[in-house]
């Protein structure tokens, strides 16, 4: 069951309103700092500040702006609707599932029901595309397509990841558009194909992307869910409105043509955000539905989650990196506007402003807290003895803290009717930092973008050195936050000392996290 827009103004209105608010209070405050400091090292933390500010509220404020024109989509989207014709002849279609070293029995589950998609018969074909390394795997897959009638397509070397897979379908396959299903989706609406296709009516649609959600699972996993529900609710209709919408990889159908047009899928760890760049540049069109036709496996562990993240951030440096330094000069490319190079760097950006901007700001936080005496020239003595700056850094320490801990928590009650699932949000921004920008810095250096985590055992002791292993950096960093400020309230600075304690504790939920759920 899809979960509508909502649209009652006031609500629209309370959150751009709030985040007007935080942006304009923190570019405030950093402008203040920088007038009311009288020191070479207060100049530097206070530029610091000010720079941070000013990237984050552009965040800020393009979410809002992307926020309220997803409220404009719906009736965009009906417009194209009474517009459409019905198909005079059906298209051929391939359906096609890439599948990696997965579970047998999943595959061959969800791979069943897309054989239920509505459509006619003689003008659709299923592939499987499986790239698994483990002969086991192939064998029973091979085995499985044989007797269900499924095309089955195996390489022996894994290059160029999914894209490389399905860039070797194009040469087996020769139907007109390309329906793409992840191996963990299970389809819950058979008229996807027959709902879809009639968009394509216009020659110069080269793809169309639906909403994409995990099934209903534990707390934890419904959790995860909200981190796509913001960007499939809010971000993708805002970016389809000026023809930016991301190709999310899967759920969603593909001209051949134009997809040959513009080279094949790029062979990067996340091919979909490259495609849906380059179809922009060859001024195709590209279209998002807001319902869901398929429901994904939930994620049930912090693991899962972390190596999903990580695959994100590593292919959306990669790509800001691709983004930056493209050729303009090329004939079929086009120069695109203003807006969208906007929501291209703001994807591109997205994960690693996330990560490395809360990393940085705590940082900053610490160097504000202890600001009274320039840690260059300051003793032991001094350090124990320091007294905070004024009562200007004192407000500032308490309206972050309630800050930030209640901007989430109220926009996820007001979209998604959750106070906790809000808290948790928030939190996992947090717990996700290290590893996001861990992940950009592996992509700079261009080293591998294969990463795991070990899950550890049942026994209480054994699972704890597992969490501790995977949450090393973050661990330490919480550490040192612990120290600093429980030395800020040794020394009367109240709100500086809780203000650090509670960075502490949001990033030490990493370990907790890989403890609880592993």
């Amino acid at each position: 069951m899809n979960v509508e827009f909502k649209k009652e103004p006031l609500s629209r209105f309370l959150s751009v309103s709030l985040f007007i608010v935080i942006t304009l209070f923190s570019i405030t405050f950093s402008v203040y700092l920088l007038y009311s400091v009288h020191t070479f090292y207060m100049y530097i933390i206070a530029i610091s500040f000010l720079v941070l500010s000013l990237i984050s509220g552009f965040f800020n404020i393009s979410t809002s702006y992307s926020y309220y024109r997803s409220y404009f989509y719906q009736e965009y989207l009906s417009r194209i609707k009474r517009s459409l014709k019905p198909m005079k002849k059906m298209p051929n279609v391939a359906v096609v599932m890439p599948v990696y070293n997965e579970s047998v029995s999943v595959v061959e589950k969800n791979a069943l029901r897309l054989k239920a998609l509505k459509y006619q018969s003689n003008k659709i074909k299923f592939y499987l595309l499986d790239d698994s390394t483990r002969k086991e795997i192939n064998d029973e897959l091979m085995l499985f397509c044989r007797k269900h009638k499924i095309e089955y397509i195996h390489r022996k070397v894994r290059t160029g990841y999914k894209a490389g897979a399905l860039n070797n379908m194009l040469v087996n396959a020769k139907e007109e558009f390309i329906a793409i299903f992840d191996y963990d989706e299970y389809l819950t609406n058979t008229n996807f194909l027959l709902d879809l296709l009639p968009y394509f009516s216009d020659k110069n649609v080269s793809y169309i992307q639906t909403e994409k959600s995990y099934a209903k699972g534990t707390f934890f996993s419904d959790t995860i869910n909200l981190f796509d529900a913001f960007f499939f609710r809010f971000i993708q209709p805002s970016r389809a409105l000026n023809n930016t919408a991301i190709f999310a990889g899967s759920c969603g159908i593909i001209r051949r043509s134009a997809l040959e047009s513009v080279g094949g899928f790029p062979e990067y760890v996340i091919e979909d955000t490259f495609f849906s760049f380059e179809s922009d540049m060859y001024e195709f069109k590209s279209l998002y539905i807001p319902k869901i036709y398929a429901l994904g496996k939930p994620i049930f562990t912090f693991s899962e989650l972390a190596k999903q993240q990580w695959r994100y951030n590593y292919g959306d440096t990669q790509f800001l990196s691709y983004f930056l330094r493209r050729d303009k000069r090329q004939n079929k490319k086009k120069t695109i506007s203003a807006i969208s190079n906007i929501d291209y760097m703001s994807h591109g950006f997205g994960l690693n402003y996330l990560s490395a901007m809360v990393i940085l700001f705590t940082i900053i936080s610490v160097f504000i807290v202890f600001s009274a005496v320039p840690f260059a020239h300051m003793t032991i003595k001094q350090f124990l003895t320091s007294k905070y700056l004024g009562i200007d850094f004192e407000i500032f320490g308490i309206m972050a803290f309630v800050l930030s801990i209640i901007t989430p928590a109220i926009l996820t009650k007001i979209y998604f009717k959750s106070l906790s699932k809000g808290i948790m949000v928030f939190m996992l921004n947090f717990s996700l930092a290290f590893i996001r920008t861990k992940a950009a810095i592996a992509a700079v250096l261009n080293l591998t973008p294969k990463k795991t985590w070990t899950r550890g055992s049942d026994l209480g002791g054994i699972r704890i050195f597992s969490a501790l292993r995977n949450s090393m950096a973050e661990v330490t960093f919480s550490s040192i936050l612990f120290i600093l400020g429980g030395m800020a309230i040794s020394t009367d600075n109240i709100s500086g000392g809780l203000w650090l304690l509670w960075y502490g504790l949001l990033y030490s939920s990493t370990f907790y996290f890989f403890y609880r759920y592993r």
